[in-house]
């Protein structure tokens, strides 16, 4: 099974192979992922681009387990089916939130 920090390494090469779209979004999106060991990180999709470990400044924020997270990213599971069975919590803008499932499709 796929671990978080897998997920992370992987979004990382994709932004980082992808700089100008990536900050071209200019918007940070931060993940707390809340199971048996809470996990926050935040994508910087701003002027230098990343995927960075720990609490920080975002426009929206994206609330799960840390199980339906890895669901998530391995297309198991729609972000409308989490969100919907109250498994997914977003605070903030909730366009943003819309926008990111366009930003991240091409990857």
């Amino acid at each position: 099974m796929v671990t978080v920090k897998e997920i992370l390494e992987r979004a990382n090469a994709i932004v980082f192979s992808n700089k100008e779209r990536a900050s071209a979004a200019n918007v940070r999106y931060k993940f707390v992922l809340n199971d048996d060991a809470v996990c926050t990180f935040v994508l910087d999709l701003t002027e230098a681009p990343g995927v960075f470990e720990g609490d920080g400044a975002a426009d929206c924020t994206f609330r799960m387990g840390a199980a339906d997270f890895i669901r998530l990213a391995d297309g198991e599971v729609d972000s409308r089916e989490l969100f919907f069975s109250g498994k997914l919590k977003v605070d903030g803008d909730m366009g943003l939130a819309l926008k990111l499932k366009k930003l991240m499709a091409p990857a």
